[in-house]
């Protein structure tokens, strides 16, 4: 079981970021991996757009959320879907959670890809053995993209 808080909060450097760094996606820019996350808020019912790293692994698409139970986790599990955006590519997916027995893996290889971006988040070191994340399922909310 993970010590971690369900909830790990942006700081205000951090929050700045995220809204430099989500125009300039929006705009088309940025990796290959970075993508404009727009999800329906589930009390407003407005569209919320946050950046997030795409893993693809072994054919699949997830979204990981390295600081746990964020807004946008929680607006896409009510709304049941996302929607992923970079420049003028726009494309609408059905959301799975990912059980926690099937997460180590997925957290590795997230940990491992975006490391410079992410490992402030994670109590383990990028490069770790797949069974140190065993403790930590259960801290971040992962999700299989379904395309629509």
């Amino acid at each position: 079981m993970s010590t971690l808080p369900s909830f790990r909060p942006p700081t205000a450097v951090e929050r700045v970021f995220n809204r430099i760094f989500g125009i300039l996606v929006g705009l088309g820019l940025g990796f290959s991996h970075n993508y404009l996350l727009q999800v329906k808020g589930r009390k407003s019912g407005k569209i919320y757009s946050t950046p997030v790293d795409l893993l693809e692994l072994n054919g699949q698409r997830f979204l990981v959320a390295p600081r746990g139970r964020t807004q946008w986790v929680r607006n896409a599990e009510a709304a049941g879907e996302i929607t992923l955006k970079k420049g003028s590519f726009q494309r609408r997916f059905e959301i799975r959670a990912v059980p926690d027995a099937d997460k180590p893996p997925i957290l590795k290889a997230y940990l491992d890809g975006f490391k410079k971006e992410v490992q402030r988040y994670f109590p383990v070191a990028a490069g770790s053995p797949v069974e140190s994340f065993r403790d930590l399922v259960e801290s971040y909310p992962a999700f299989e993209l379904i395309a629509l």
